[in-house]
């Protein structure tokens, strides 16, 4: 189950800076972007029926060399950096060394990104362009990290590091643009997360239990020019004892594994605990290691568990965790697998096939896990989680289940988190008086939908569609829309309330009764926004 396991040959103290330095400046001249290999694979789609990184995004690389056919003359270097490093084969040596001219083939094996062999030089890491947008701007850094299954054709290595996966964009693009003296990355793998941090700290801790990894982070924040990042090894948050910080991020080792013979034990996704255990842990330090309205943000997945009383709710396990804790929380989840679909999507991300008796054996041993459990499903999700300020009465306890797909402005998730942050914490002290008073606008993404019984003059479904963030669809009755529809910031929300009573010819009491729970609710989901 295991290749090589030598990590880049980066050395522990720290890269070799002037081979690094070399390295930059070589990709930065072979343009070795996003955009630059976009347009590869965009001239290779033209001439044939498949598009080459939709193709790769499902583990194909046929019409990505068929589109390396189609390079000019001064894209020769690009293509040849493309071909070792993001579809992992093997390159002409006099090749790469023309694409590496200031760092040469000695210096390429001397990071450990290539073992040249006569005429012949094999990649020995995944070397890619990765672009982003956040609030501080555009960026793109190069990500080192281990070959993937594509390039190996096998199964991963228990020791493998991934670069950036589809959660590493999930949690970066989550991540509360708010600047902070100190933040800690919990689990840093090939430093990602670190790295975006970086942006809105004065100085980041990042941690890992795999040298192997910390390697790979100590590569990329070299290769990228990041300071203010220190790596520690350690499990969990041993190498933080007794520090606190601002913020923390982690996408952690949650991923449920059977502790059984045969199934390999993953160290970037696997914790070494039992069920959803790694994730009560990670809860429970967060809140030792947080500041005073500190923030972390995390992904996660709970356990749905069978018992003798009925169905132990996941989400009511995780924010019972969170209650113990002290922290005040927002846990949404966003997707629940069975038993099977969890153990499927696992054992594919390791790189071994279905209908293979490897496959088999190790799709017996989940369910078996799960059985000993009484697991009935697995949920996913998002994790915001703040410890209050000394004495503070906390004003967030909130879990929802947001199942689906995300709004046209998902990009954007992380304003949209602050934004409803801030207006529940504007609101959520107040009492009926006071929310009263408070003047509210509708956000500018939110349309209305109104659906008729033939011939009838009263609608009898209207719904409010929200167009960005989570994609919210509201089930609102005839006054909960005339309020939205009225909501233009210029009246505080309880006149508009009695406004609407008098035109429907309803007890104001009655109405505002049913209407201000709604309006908490469509102001905690971004819809409706407090103004002034």
């Amino acid at each position: 189950m295991s290749t090589d396991p030598a990590p880049p040959g980066v050395p522990a103290d720290g890269p070799d800076l002037g081979a690094v330095d070399a390295l930059a400046r070589d990709l930065a001249a072979a343009r070795f972007t996003v955009s630059a290999i976009e347009a590869l694979w965009e001239r290779g789609a033209r001439s044939d029926a498949t598009h080459p990184g939709s193709a790769l995004r499902r583990g194909h690389r046929v019409p990505a060399l068929r589109a390396l056919e189609h390079v000019g003359p001064d894209e020769q270097g690009l293509a040849t950096l493309v071909r070792c490093f993001v579809l992992g084969m093997p390159v002409a040596s006099d090749a790469l060394a023309s694409a590496l001219p200031t760092l040469d083939l000695g210096g390429a094996e001397r990071l450990g990104l290539v073992a040249v062999d006569g005429e012949v030089a094999s990649p020995r890491v995944d070397l890619r362009p990765y672009a982003f947008a956040d609030a501080s701007g555009e960026g793109e850094w190069w990500i080192a990290s281990d070959l993937g299954e594509l390039a190996t054709g096998g199964a991963l290595p228990e020791e493998y590091v991934l670069g950036v996966g589809g959660a590493s964009l999930t949690l970066s693009g989550l991540l509360v643009p708010q600047h902070v003296e100190a933040t800690l990355d919990l689990g840093t793998g090939c430093g990602i997360q670190a790295m975006h941090a970086a942006r809105f700290s004065d100085r980041v801790v990042a941690t890992d239990v795999s040298e192997r990894a910390l390697r790979f982070a100590r590569l990329n924040l070299a290769l990228n020019g990041i300071e203010r990042v220190e790596l520690r090894l350690g499990s969990l948050f041993e190498p933080v004892s007794g520090e606190h910080f601002d913020r923390i991020v982690s996408n952690p080792p949650f991923v449920i594994t059977p502790r059984r013979d045969g199934v390999p034990v993953y160290e970037y996704r696997d914790g070494g605990m039992v069920g959803d255990g790694l994730v009560e842990a990670v809860l429970r330090g967060t809140a030792q290691h947080l500041r005073p309205d500190g923030i972390a943000q995390l992904l996660g997945n709970w356990e749905y568990r069978r018992t003798a009383d009925g169905l132990a709710d996941g989400l009511e396990r995780v924010t019972g965790w969170l209650a113990e804790a002290g922290l005040e929380y927002w846990v949404v989840e966003r997707e629940r697998q069975d038993p099977g679909e969890y153990a499927e999507t696992w054992i594919r991300d390791g790189g071994t096939r279905p209908g293979t008796p490897e496959f088999e054996a190790m799709y017996a041993a989940w369910l078996d896990d799960f059985a000993a459990r009484g697991v009935e499903s697995v949920g996913f999700g998002y994790l915001l989680l703040r410890r209050p300020a000394a004495n503070a009465t906390p004003r967030l306890a909130r879990a929802e289940r947001l199942h689906g797909s995300l709004g046209e402005g998902s990009g954007g998730l992380a304003a949209h988190l602050a934004e409803c942050l801030g207006a529940m914490d504007r609101i959520s002290g107040l009492d009926d008086v006071g929310l009263r008073a408070v003047r509210i606008a509708v956000a500018p993404d939110v349309t209305e939908e109104r659906h008729h019984w033939p011939g009838a003059e009263q609608p009898a479904v209207i719904l409010l569609h929200q167009g960005g963030g989570f994609a919210r669809t509201v089930d609102a009755g005839t006054g909960l829309a005339a309020l939205v529809g009225a909501a233009d910031g210029e009246l505080p929300v309880g006149v508009l309330s009695d406004a609407i009573a008098q035109l429907l010819e309803v007890d104001p009491t009655e109405l505002w009764d049913e209407l201000g729970p709604a309006v908490r609710e469509l102001v905690a989901g971004g819809l409706l926004r407090p103004v002034g």
